[in-house]
């Protein structure tokens, strides 16, 4: 019975995560926040009855809903904002990276989920450490260690940081730097950002992705070091990189330099909106107690403070007017 209710549950939520914003039904379609808080309240309430299938929607559903965003956008707006955030980017991972390091040493956190809790928080939350665990070879404890760690503390930016935006009255080129170098996951940086407005929406998902390439140089770096260090496992999954990327800048070039049809390249980015709260609310199903029981202490506070130097950090830059 308690099965039965779940799925009923995830269907008629999963639904209302896809009503498009328009006049007669937007009253009933969710925001980004109250999809990842959904799918969490049936994840630790009444339990995800089939987490196998969530979990593998999931980046899927991600990848599409980052291409489809890129159906909205001028290339050359693209181009500015990433040119522009390329030094940030560099530094926010540099100086999180060194942090993470000392941090984990400090709290004797274990070195392979320290490595993953670092790169997680410096580049691209899940994605960063899907990659980076397959080119340091950690095994699935610390692998799942440093997911629940990140995933938590993701889910939380969600929340915390439109708030806090709001609150301190950042413009929208200003929230959407912080959120795209403060937050860890793609989802939710885009997610915080979407209903902030449109332009932090483009500076977000923008800068965001220019982060999230990161994860090729940094993954092939792990893995020499790991290859030196005599850690070669021939049967190891390869990592994995986020090649949708690729389709968001060829989406938003065509539509750029297509003028007539950038009408429905309108229409394709208010699918994609709604398709990344989908997205929240697998991500939100993704999560259970036992995940959380499994953390520990010390890498959920490695992770805390890591995101405190990457968010608080980044809001100090931008404040200051040292980003902008």
């Amino acid at each position: 019975m308690r099965k039965k209710i779940a799925i009923v549950l995830i269907y008629a939520i999963a639904v209302l995560c896809i009503i498009p914003s328009v006049p007669v039904l937007h009253w009933f379609g969710l925001q980004a926040w109250m999809g990842l808080v959904a799918g969490l309240f049936i994840a630790l309430t009444i339990g995800n009855p089939d987490p196998a299938r969530s979990r593998s929607l999931t980046p899927k559903l991600l990848a599409w809903s980052v291409v489809g965003l890129g159906a909205a956008m001028n290339l050359m707006t693209v181009a500015s904002v990433g040119i522009q955030g390329f030094g940030y980017t560099i530094v926010g991972i540099s100086v999180t990276l060194l942090a993470g390091i000392f941090v984990g040493r400090i709290l004797g956190v274990g070195k392979k989920a320290s490595i993953l809790i670092s790169v997680g928080t410096a580049v691209c939350g899940g994605s960063a450490i899907a990659a980076a665990s397959a080119a340091i070879n950690a095994n699935e404890e610390e692998t799942s260690v440093s997911l629940a760690t990140v995933f938590v503390l993701n889910a939380a930016a969600l929340l915390i940081f439109p708030f806090i935006g709001h609150s301190l009255h950042l413009g929208e080129r200003a929230f959407g730097l912080w959120a795209a170098l403060g937050i860890h996951d793609t989802s939710s940086v885009v997610g915080a950002s979407v209903a902030y407005g449109e332009k932090a929406l483009v500076v977000a998902t923008t800068t965001k992705l220019a982060r999230a390439l990161w994860i090729v140089p940094l993954t092939i770096a792990l893995s020499i070091r790991s290859s030196r260090q005599g850690n070669q496992d021939s049967s190891r999954a390869k990592p994995k990189y986020p090649w949708f990327i690729l389709g968001f800048l060829l989406m938003a070039a065509t539509f750029t330099f297509i003028p007539a049809i950038r009408p429905v390249g309108l229409i394709v980015s208010e699918i994609a909106k709604r398709s990344l709260v989908l997205t929240l609310f697998l991500l939100g199903l993704g999560l259970n107690r036992s995940s959380i029981a499994n953390v520990g202490f010390r890498p959920f506070l490695q992770g805390i403070i890591l995101w405190i130097v990457a968010g608080g950090g980044t809001l100090a830059a931008v404040l200051t007017g040292i980003i902008r």
